[in-house]
């Protein structure tokens, strides 16, 4: 899939300001859950996506949430995950069409050099582990187990950018 990502492109994280994406890709490449919080599909993928980000905490890979909505309703869908996770809001989804993705929820990997390696939309364990592997593959950390126990059926996602 390798999709370089603008110079250009910025992050806005839930309480600051944003910052070039480059900022914050100094030190860390960024494993990311890209949800989208008016739909139902997003919400079945959640507890999934915590337990996989949960697993790469630690890692080389700075674990976060790109929420395509505001502030506000990032907050109200996350609730308490705002508190353990970095969370982007991309409420205009300029983050999401850069990364080329085409349906929601998403599974991204981003290297420090801006290059997306890795994606998968919707849920289908099989493409999120293929995420995990790239992502422990460049940091050299254990791929978590998708499926799990729990883990939802295969679905496909919405249309990403919106």
């Amino acid at each position: 899939m390798a999709t370089k990502l603008p110079d250009d492109l910025s992050l806005a994280p839930l309480d600051g300001e944003a910052r070039g994406l480059s900022e914050w890709l100094t030190t860390f490449h960024l494993a990311t859950v890209v949800l989208d919080p008016y739909t139902n599909e997003s919400s079945w993928v959640l507890k999934s996506a915590v337990r996989i980000l949960e697993e790469f905490r630690g890692s080389d890979a700075r674990v976060n949430f790109i929420v395509t909505a505001d502030a506000d309703d990032a907050r109200a869908f996350l609730g308490p995950l705002t508190e353990r996770f970095l969370v982007f809001c991309d409420p205009d989804r300029a983050v999401v069409r850069a990364m080329g993705l085409d349906q929601l929820p998403a599974f991204v990997f981003t290297r420090v050099d801006r290059e997306v390696v890795a994606a998968a939309g919707g849920w289908n364990a099989a493409d999120w582990h293929a995420v995990a592997e790239a992502i422990a593959e460049v940091t050299r950390w254990n791929v978590p187990t998708i499926p799990a126990p729990g883990d939802p059926v295969a679905f496909a996602g919405t249309p990403a950018t919106g």
